[in-house]
């Protein structure tokens, strides 16, 4: 007999996601920091009103300090958020009774005064998105720090550089690890510079709650008091003043979703080639992590980097979700369905980067192992050097016998035919201290 599953709790820990499980990205987002954005919302929206002489300034403080010392049971918030498809008039309902109960009935009136629910949903999911990218973007600097150090001492330890899975030309591990750099190097860039705005345009985006409020109030010019009310509202929250209100047209969310999908699929680079330069029969790289497998004692699994694609591989399959155009003023669904796999995005890319600190910080390298790999082709692995010294029949024949191939040792040693190798490396690290 089986006994009943437990109720939701409204709280995902991740068993199922553990590259995000108890990093500093999944508190970031979760269901408790997505209600703390939503107040911070409604606050700055009361202090904003109260600045732009809206709304009393004693109205707003009673409502900021409600906002900030409410708490609201996040599972039981999403139940009755199916009644309105959505948490924010729950919750709005839920700040109302608290200013009331303190004393502000007037004051209950002027929460959520010109809003719209997208209004307080989207600037919440703004805020919660600039927090968690802080995050991630310093645990990339820690990454990039990492694997700066590592090409720079590895700049010229010749190893096979494959492709197809096969002996290509010799390269330099320093090189590998330069292009892992770039790669973060460049996502980190595009995270640098989002500046995610906030949202506010009223029912429809036309702001005509705020103006009539600011006509109420004698305002010279309504529509130029509104607009300047959208301005100090995304200044309270620390975020960009939008050029429209973007309920519908949705490219800021698919951009942060792009942006998080780049930097999970450079993280994954990485860790894609982690596992297989650790294959037992390869053995170039080891990780620190124990690796243990329940069934098989002498195993040492690449445990952080199968999380670190793991992540890799999903994130941009939740991003295909963000940024869907929605029809008129108001999407129905397709705005809805950005919730989940956007903090789905921000978690497994917020994850990968944590756990990719701690793959580069305990990565082991094994030179003497790349060189003899190099080397297990006979000197095969520069006949594109030696194609330029013999003619077609001479290289073919050279190859077609068997083992090590016979010539000037110069023109097979593997350290011989690095290219511009170490000198590659030298642009990515100068590159990534310019942009440090």
């Amino acid at each position: 007999m089986t006994s009943d599953p437990p109720p939701p709790t409204g709280s995902d820990g991740g068993l199922l996601a553990p590259v995000r499980a108890g990093t500093r990205v999944e508190a970031l987002t979760s269901d408790r920091a997505w209600v703390r954005a939503m107040l911070d919302a409604e606050a700055a929206l009361a202090r904003a009103q109260a600045r732009a002489g809206l709304i009393p300034g004693e109205a707003a403080a009673l409502i900021d300090g409600t906002a900030a010392a409410l708490t609201v049971d996040a599972a039981d918030l999403a139940r009755r958020a199916r009644q309105s498809a959505g948490p924010v008039a729950p919750l709005v309902s839920d700040l109302r009774e608290a200013v009331t109960g303190a004393g502000g009935k007037n004051a209950a009136r002027l929460v959520h005064r010109g809003a719209t629910s997208q209004d307080i949903l989207d600037t919440a999911a703004m805020l919660v998105a600039t927090r968690a990218i802080a995050a991630i973007t310093a645990d990339l600097e820690s990454v990039m720090r990492l694997l700066a150090d590592l090409a720079q001492r590895h700049r010229a330890t010749v190893m096979a550089a494959r492709t197809l899975g096969q002996h290509a030309v010799p390269t330099t591990f320093g090189l590998k690890a330069a292009g892992w750099l770039a790669g973060l190097l460049h996502a980190r860039d595009r995270l640098r510079v989002l500046r995610l705005p906030a949202q506010l345009g009223g029912a429809a985006g036309t702001l005509a709650a705020l103006v009539e409020a600011a006509r109420q109030e004698a305002a010279h010019d309504p529509q130029a008091r509104a607009l300047s009310l959208v301005e100090t509202y995304a200044e309270e929250l620390g975020l960009r003043t939008p050029l429209v209100p973007w309920h519908a047209e949705r490219s800021v969310v698919g951009e942060l979703g792009a942006a998080l999908s780049g930097t999970a699929s450079a993280l994954g680079k990485a860790a894609t080639d982690v596992i297989l330069m650790a294959q037992t029969e390869v053995g170039e790289v080891a990780e620190s992590s124990q690796g243990g497998s329940s069934t098989m004692p002498h195993k040492r699994n690449p445990a952080l980097s199968v999380l670190i694609r793991s992540a890799s591989l999903q994130v941009p399959t939740y991003a295909q979700v963000l940024g869907r155009e929605g029809g008129h003023e108001r999407a129905a669904g397709a705005w809805q369905a950005e919730w989940s796999p956007l903090r789905e995005c921000l978690r497994l890319t917020g994850g990968a980067a944590e756990t990719a600190v701690e793959l580069v910080a305990g990565l082991r390298v094994f030179p003497d192992r790349m060189r003899a790999n190099a080397e297990l082709s006979g000197g095969r692995i520069v006949s594109e050097r030696l194609a330029a010294h013999l003619d077609r029949d001479e290289l073919r024949a050279a190859l077609d016998q068997e083992g090590p191939l016979g010539g000037p040792p110069e023109l097979l040693d593997p350290a011989g035919y690095l290219g511009a190798a170490p000198e590659l490396v030298d642009r990515v690290l100068a590159a990534y201290r310019e942009r440090s």
